[in-house]
């Protein structure tokens, strides 16, 4: 019997919606166990215990305990090959990392509830706040979509799903959250093919349980 796979998440979290996007693309079950952000459960003394950090997703499996989204993601195209969202050419590989690592270092770090909340303890009103985090966005986003310019196929990086479809998906939610202009129709048509996939849409936050 396959060991326990445990996913610490929360439904309206970018960073747990990209692996449960990963999870699904590699078929794998898991069970769910929530903790809702704004009410501050991820500083539970109990989670901080498994996640130094107090920040979502952390993922137990194969006896380990995985934090940072990117990281969990990599971890699984290590240890579950198939398919694959990495090709095999190095190059194409370091692009796609790349092109994560835009959203997942760069954006969404920048405009997350922590970093909001510390604006406003600095004095930002809520207007203020929107648009910082609508700028940082913003930036993000076109440095996407020029990173794409050029690639053929319904995904980012040609025919087949990769890292880079499950970053930028939940990106997208957040950036209509923050009332960002969502003025790149290449990246709108990848969110159109990643949509049409079973595996996005079983991840996507309004199909988790503990939506509100």
């Amino acid at each position: 019997m396959p060991d326990a796979v445990t996913l610490h998440g929360y439904f309206r979290s970018g960073a747990s919606y990209r692996v449960r996007i990963a999870l699904n693309m590699k078929g794998m079950s898991y069970a769910d166990v929530f903790h809702h952000l704004r009410k501050g459960e991820q500083q539970a003394p109990a989670y901080r215990a498994l996640n130094p950090q107090g920040l979502l997703p952390t993922l137990e499996v194969d006896h380990a305990v995985l934090t940072q989204s990117l990281a969990i993601c990599e971890y699984l195209e290590e240890t579950r090959p198939e398919p694959a969202l990495l090709p095999a050419d190095p190059v194409a590989r370091a692009r796609i990392r790349a092109f994560a690592q835009v959203i997942a270092c760069d954006t969404h770090p920048v405009q997350n509830l922590k970093v909001l909340a510390n604006l406003r303890a600095m004095g930002l009103n809520e207007t203020a706040v929107t648009t910082w985090a609508a700028k940082v966005i913003d930036e993000g986003l076109s440095a996407c979509d020029a990173l794409v310019a050029g690639q053929v196929g319904p995904y980012c990086f040609g025919e087949t799903v990769t890292l880079a479809d499950l970053f930028l998906v939940p990106q997208l939610v957040n950036a209509r959250r923050f009332g960002v202009e969502l003025r790149w129709p290449r990246l709108l048509e990848i969110e159109r093919a990643c949509l049409a996939l079973d595996a996005f849409v079983r991840a996507a936050p309004e199909n988790q349980p503990d939506v509100e």
